[in-house]
């Protein structure tokens, strides 16, 4: 379909880097955007086939700073086709693969053998290549090899670059490529055994728990190291209140430092390791736990949740990013101790931040802002709009649609979340990739309503 015309007609069009929030109409041709119109058209253009888009949100392709991919190396728990896929569905059409695959994607051949196997995929997969040689912290990898490949920052992903020199070296080098160093906040010394928050859930169950000061110290370490080379830092799924500060602070004296949150860091707290959908335990009742909540960094208070939903909101966080990470059921099928981290997030990612719209934490525009024209600042790439000319990357979405999450009905290959069974408010309805309809809930819907809006 990316060869012919085609015109979305009659939805809500909510572009925020164009500062557009109207009923509209979005025209396309060749995989490119070719208008937006002041407001509906009264007589559409001969040639256009027509979209019905009426009662539903068309926005710019949502775009993913962090994808797990496992790609080469651990295809039994997602794949680059499984894996956009499930973007797809989620109305991703730009995901950032992760480099911890293995081999890890510290080479340009590596990084290039993803690109020529992601060509025919259902999103566009943008690689981070590593920052050292197998993601082992001892000696850099050859950047200048991996962003001539097309990598689009490094990071060693769940591996924090924790020696100080090393780390000025890496943000020296990438600060003269011009790319971003994502480095995952975590001192390692600080968090030996710990599986899960330090708090009362942690007590009651008898887990070890870690402080919020082993992600905001790491932080700290990097936002200095930022100030003194002058490079860009990119901060990794924040989840506590004194990293927000850090990069509140950064921010304040112009430094190059941007930072993201997922969505179960925005919508979850440590509660949720209980496995009974955020309730406590009643007095008495024997307390259990849901391995699918393990996560890195873990699952917080509310009070930290708090802070990273305002910290997203006054923009001190740019980018929502799901840091999607399948795993195959042995690796949840076990002790907490043992459980591998990670949740699935790309197919659940808008249904699950709906809710701070609802509950009025933050604004719909807001929202799609955070997940479209923020992250592609950040990538430094024309997309995350519908300008003129701009691949006609766009996301469908229903607001108010309802489903309840059932992993046995995802795209990807894994099944790890803690939202099965939950009732979620917000869909998305259909995603485009360069004019081409990647994903459409008729195919997984038969009500009259949807089949209508994308007839």
């Amino acid at each position: 379909m990316n060869s012919q015309r085609v015109v979305i007609s009659g939805g809500r069009v909510i572009d925020p880097a164009q500062g557009v929030d109207r009923l509209a109409d979005v025209l396309m041709e060749r995989g490119r955007v070719v208008e937006v119109t002041p407001s509906p058209l009264s007589k559409f253009p001969e040639g256009y086939r027509i979209l019905d888009a009426t009662g539903l949100v068309v926005c710019p392709g949502f775009i993913d700073l962090h994808t797990h991919l496992r790609d080469p190396g651990e295809e039994h728990k997602e794949t680059i086709a499984s894996g956009t896929r499930a973007a797809a569905r989620g109305g991703f059409t730009t995901i950032c693969a992760m480099p911890n695959t293995e081999p890890a994607m510290d080479t340009g051949e590596t990084v290039l053998d993803v690109l020529r196997r992601s060509q025919s995929a259902s999103a566009r997969v943008l690689p981070i290549g590593a920052v050292t040689v197998g993601r082992r912290g001892r000696s850099l990898a050859p950047m200048e090899e991996l962003a001539e490949a097309g990598c689009i920052g490094f990071s060693d992903d769940g591996d924090p670059v924790s020696d100080d020199g090393l780390m000025q070296q890496a943000l020296e080098r990438a600060g003269g490529l011009g790319l971003p160093i994502i480095n995952h906040a975590e001192t390692r010394s600080m968090v030996r055994g710990a599986v899960m928050n330090q708090g009362p859930v942690a007590t009651r169950l008898g887990l070890q728990g870690v402080s919020r000061d082993a992600e905001s110290k790491m932080i700290a370490r990097d936002v200095y190291l930022a100030r003194k080379t002058g490079a860009r830092l990119h901060a990794p799924h924040l989840s506590a209140r004194e990293s927000v500060e850090h990069v509140g602070r950064a921010k304040d004296d112009g430094l190059d430092v941007t930072a993201e949150v997922t969505p179960h860091h925005l919508t979850l707290t440590d509660t949720w390791v209980y496995g009974l959908h955020g309730k406590v335990p009643e007095p008495g009742q024997r307390a259990v736990y849901d391995t699918n909540t393990r996560v890195n960094p873990p699952l917080r208070s509310e009070a930290d949740r708090m802070a990273v939903v305002e910290a997203l909101r006054d923009g001190v966080i740019d980018v929502i990013a799901t840091d999607h990470a399948p795993h195959a059921s042995a690796d949840k099928a076990c002790r907490y101790e043992d459980a591998a981290n990670g949740i699935n997030n790309l197919e659940t990612a808008f249904g699950s931040l709906c809710s701070l719209v609802q509950d009025g934490l933050i604004s719909l525009p807001l929202l799609v802002e955070r997940l479209t024209a923020a992250p592609a600042r950040v990538l430094r790439r024309e997309l995350g709009s519908l300008r003129r000319g701009w691949p006609a990357d766009l996301t469908l979405l229903d607001p108010n649609a309802e489903w309840v999450v059932d992993p046995l009905h995802f795209a990807s290959l894994s099944r790890n979340t803690p939202l099965a069974g939950v009732r979620l408010r917000g869909r998305v309805a259909a995603t485009l990739l360069n004019g081409r309809i990647v994903h459409d809930v008729r195919r997984e819907l038969k009500s009259p309503q949807a089949c209508r809006a994308l007839s």
